[in-house]
Formats: structure tokens, C-alpha cells, sequence
């Protein structure tokens, strides 16, 4: 097993589909043998394990949580064999630095599509635009230095190639999920403790509340519905969440950030999952609600497109429009039962161990 050293502006304490992809690859390479260093942005809240490298760092002033760290290469992981960049900014810019330096391959993942996110931290359309196209130029020069880039789905490696640019060979492996912590399990105790016991199905979504999630066609849909919305997590646009629930008379009850250990119950206790952000790269949360059994709706956009089998794990709508996303909850919780068998019959194939199958069928041909 190669000695990796992996790249990330974004990890612990932060809990985000990256930090989780990047904790669970690197426990299962070293369950196996083999070694997985990370290099991350220092931040508070986190005590440094052994192979793990914090470096200087500073908050990003737009994006709660985040920091951009320097392009450090700490002597620690100088004898990588692999160098992998979770990230094009500075943290990854020192993966490449090492990968140059050493002569070893550099394999680079895209997590996030940074360009759909400029309207999001952009005052105007034109300055979001500028924002887009620049980004887009930095990824094609980031990405084009790479020997293999890895993207997490069809639909994120179709964008790299055709809206981004890149020439550099792309592979889809996508991130998988911890099936033996994402399965079934008994709901009646944490229905009681967050007070969910009721008659309504419940529908649900957990994680980041951006504006870019668009969680506001959420509670725009349930408004005229008899369900109750629970929402996991938090983020800049849960304040205007709770109001537009409030004025619109939505069932929608907001817990907060969850326990890992609560994920298996919450995603176990739902009826059916709700995901409308059209810019995931794969969009974990849905596999993870997938492998508890739960259907989930999703914007036929980005990733989801992929990441949903429609008819079979869940059903699409188109993004933008509620009465389609109402429409696709009333079909998913009509055929939750037979959408459960078929969601539960396909966990091994979105395994995190499949995935790291592929990652090393990838270094070894790099090497």
C-alpha cells in the first residue's frame, strides 16, 4: 500500500461531505496497511492526531468555518509516494509543490464546483460572473497539472471536461459512505427526545444551510403539504428558513447540528429525504439516507441527476419548480415501501470500502 499524502483546506473540526470522505479513505487505507497523512488548515476545536499536520491558517470572512491555509509541505510527509490534493487553493498548491519536488504522481479530487458558488459570495451578477469565469480559468490550470483527476460522479466528471476544461484524464470514484454506520435502526427514541412523534410523514434534510442549497423551495413545497419538515444541521440561511416557515404556516422544526451517532435514527425516521441544492458533486447525504432505507427527492440537476436513480432509490424534480417538488414527495411517499427494498439492496455498491477499491486501483497506476 502506498504511503499517501493528502491536501485539504477543509477538515476537522468542520463536519462536511469533504472532511468525512477525506477521515473515512484515510481510515480505511490504514486499516488495509497502508498510510494516509493529511495536511489541513489549523483551526480550533481539533487536537491533531498522529498523521495529521495542521498548518497556519486564517477564517474566510464570507464562509463561516472555513479557513485558507498557507502552502506548507511539513517535513513529516516529504516521502509521500502519492500526493493527493482534496483542494486547488493554497493547501493544494503545496501538494503540488511536493509532487513536482519529489517527482511522485499528483492525484487531485474536485469536491466542490467553485463557480456555481459566485453568485453566492458575489454582490452583483456581473461581479458573480467575473467570480465564475475566474474560477473556472484557476481550476483548468490547477487541475491541468494533475496526472489523474478523481471526480465523484458522471455529471461532475462531464462539468470538469466540458464546462471547466480540463484535459487531464478524469476517473469517477465516487466518495462512498460508511455502511456500517448507515443502516436501519430503531427510531422510537430519537422521535421522543427532538418531540417528532405525530401522524405526518416526515420529511427531512440534514446538513449545510446555505443559500446555494436552495432549502427555501423546501419549506416553499411542505407549506401545502400535511407533512412536518425537519431540518439537521444549520448554516447563514436558517433565520430566513425559520421566518419563510412562520409566514408560509410550514410544519418545519429545526434541530440543529446532529451527533454522528444520531445520523443512522434521523435519516431512519424519515419518510422521505429531501435534497434541492442543484450544485453537489455527489451529494452524500442522499446515499447516506439511501442506506437507512429512506427514498429521496432530489433537483434533477448536477450530481443528484446521477446520484438518484429515479424510480428506483427516490425521484427527481425539476429544479426551481414546487409544485414538480411536491409532486415528486407525494409519488416517493406513495411508493416509500418499494423504494426502501431497492435502497437497501444497493448498499454495498456505495460502500466506502468499493470506493477505496477504486482509489488504489488508481494510485497503483499512477506509480
Amino acid at each position: 500500500m502506498e504511503r499517501v499524502a493528502a491536501f485539504t483546506d477543509t477538515y476537522l473540526p468542520t463536519v462536511n461531505g469533504v472532511t468525512y470522505t477525506i477521515a473515512s479513505w484515510r481510515e480505511r487505507w490504514e486499516r488495509a496497511g497502508g498510510r494516509m497523512d493529511v495536511v489541513y488548515p489549523n483551526a480550533d476545536g481539533h487536537r491533531p492526531n498522529d498523521g495529521e499536520h495542521p498548518v497556519g491558517s486564517l477564517p474566510l470572512p464570507f464562509y463561516d468555518g472555513f479557513h485558507v491555509g498557507t502552502p506548507k509541505v511539513p517535513k513529516a510527509v516529504r516521502d509521500a509516494e502519492v500526493v493527493h490534493a482534496h483542494t486547488p487553493f493554497n493547501i493544494g498548491v503545496g501538494g503540488l509543490r511536493l509532487a513536482r519536488k519529489k517527482d511522485v504522481p499528483l492525484v487531485a479530487s474536485y469536491h466542490t464546483p467553485t463557480s456555481e458558488y459566485a453568485e453566492y459570495v458575489s454582490p452583483t451578477d456581473s461581479i458573480a460572473s467575473l467570480v465564475g469565469r475566474v474560477s473556472e480559468a484557476y481550476e483548468r490550470w490547477f487541475y491541468g497539472r494533475a496526472d489523474a483527476v478523481l471526480a465523484p460522479s458522471e455529471a461532475t466528471r462531464d462539468h470538469l471536461k466540458s464546462a471547466v476544461g480540463v484535459d487531464t484524464p478524469v476517473e469517477v470514484v465516487p466518495n462512498g459512505i460508511d455502511t456500517e454506520r448507515f443502516r436501519p435502526v430503531e427510531t422510537d427514541e430519537f422521535l421522543a427526545r427532538h418531540d417528532l412523534r405525530g401522524e405526518r410523514p416526515l420529511i427531512g434534510y440534514t446538513g449545510r444551510h446555505g443559500y446555494e442549497k436552495r432549502l427555501s423551495e423546501l419549506v416553499a413545497a411542505a407549506a401545502d403539504m400535511d407533512v412536518t419538515v425537519v431540518f439537521g444541521g444549520d448554516g447563514p440561511a436558517r433565520e430566513d428558513l425559520e421566518e419563510q416557515a412562520e409566514s408560509l404556516g410550514a410544519d418545519a422544526r429545526f434541530l440543529g447540528f446532529l451527533d454522528r451517532e444520531e445520523m443512522p435514527a434521523f435519516y431512519s425516521a424519515l419518510d422521505a429525504f429531501a435534497f434541492p441544492s442543484p450544485v453537489e458533486t455527489q451529494g452524500l447525504v442522499a446515499l447516506e439516507a439511501n442506506a437507512c432505507g429512506t427514498p429521496v427527492v432530489g433537483a434533477n440537476a448536477g450530481a443528484l441527476a446521477d446520484t438518484i436513480d429515479h424510480g428506483e432509490t427516490g425521484y427527481h424534480y425539476e429544479s426551481g419548480n414546487i409544485d414538480d417538488f411536491r409532486d415528486a414527495v407525494h409519488r416517493t411517499l406513495a411508493d416509500r415501501d418499494d423504494l426502501r427494498e431497492r435502497c437497501l439492496a444497493r448498499r454495498d455498491e456505495v460502500s466506502v470500502e468499493h470506493a477505496v477499491e477504486k482509489l488504489h486501483d488508481v494510485y497503483d497506476r499512477m506509480r
